[in-house]
C-alpha cells in the first residue's frame, strides 16, 4: 500500500503543476491533458469502487502479472482486437468528470483512496473487473503501473519534472519484464535492452 499512497501523492504533485491553459494540450495520444488526467484518476476510483463491494471468498486471479496476462490475452478487454474505442470513451469520461477544477477533484479520490485503505488488513481480497479475483497488494500493483507510467507520460507531454519514487518505477520494470515474460515478449524485450534489436512500433506488454 505504500508505493500505491507515494506514488499517489506524487501524481497529485505533479497535476498541481499544470499551468491552467494546458489543460487542452495534447497529453498522450489523442487524448488531451485533461483526458490523460482523468483517465490517470480511475486509479483511485477503481481502488475506492473495489473496496465498497464485498470480499470475495476465493481468489482467482493471484498476481498483478496474472491480471495484465488475463486482459492482454487474445479475446481480453486489452488483448488483440479489444475495445480500444471504449477505453477511450471512458477516458474522455473521466476526465470531464474532473470539472471546473480537476486538482481538486484528484486531490478528493487521493484522500479518499488513502483513508479506505487505511482500514484494510494485508490479507484483503477484492473483485475487479471481469470477474476476476485477487489479493487488494497485487491489484495496487497495476494501478502503481498505471501512476507511474502516466505521471511519465504527463511529465514528458507538458515538459514538467516529476517526483515519481525511484523504487516504483524499478518495480514497475520488474513488473512489466514479468509480464514480458508470462506473454512470451521476453527474448525480444531482452534483445533491445542489450542493444541487438529495436523493438516495433508501438510494442506494449500491457
Amino acid at each position: 500500500m505504500s508505493t500505491y499512497l507515494r506514488c499517489a501523492h506524487s501524481f497529485r504533485s505533479l497535476v498541481t503543476a499544470i499551468p491552467d491553459d494546458c489543460w487542452d494540450d495534447e497529453g498522450l495520444g489523442t487524448w488531451s491533458v485533461r483526458t490523460l488526467v482523468g483517465h490517470t484518476g480511475r486509479s483511485f476510483d477503481t481502488v475506492i469502487g473495489y473496496l465498497a463491494t464485498g470480499e470475495p471468498a476465493e481468489i482467482n486471479t493471484p498476481t498483478a502479472e496474472d491480471y495484465y496476462t488475463t486482459l492482454t490475452a487474445p479475446g481480453g478487454p486489452l488483448g488483440p482486437g479489444g475495445d480500444a474505442a471504449a477505453i477511450d470513451a471512458r477516458a474522455a469520461a473521466a476526465g470531464e468528470a474532473l470539472g471546473a477544477d480537476p486538482l481538486a477533484s484528484i486531490t478528493t479520490k487521493v484522500d479518499e483512496a488513502a483513508r479506505l485503505l487505511a482500514d484494510q488488513p494485508e490479507s484483503r481480497r477484492i473483485e475487479v473487473i471481469f470477474g476476476l479475483t485477487m489479493p487488494l497488494s497485487e491489484y495496487l500493483r497495476t494501478r502503481v503501473l498505471e501512476l507511474v507510467v502516466h505521471s511519465l507520460d504527463l511529465s514528458r507531454a507538458l515538459n514538467l519534472p516529476h517526483d515519481i519514487p525511484p523504487d516504483a518505477i524499478v518495480e514497475m520494470v520488474h513488473l512489466a519484464a514479468n509480464v514480458a515474460a508470462d506473454t512470451g515478449k521476453a527474448e525480444r524485450l531482452l534483445l533491445a535492452l542489450t542493444g541487438r534489436e529495436a523493438l516495433p512500433e508501438h510494442f506494449s506488454v500491457v
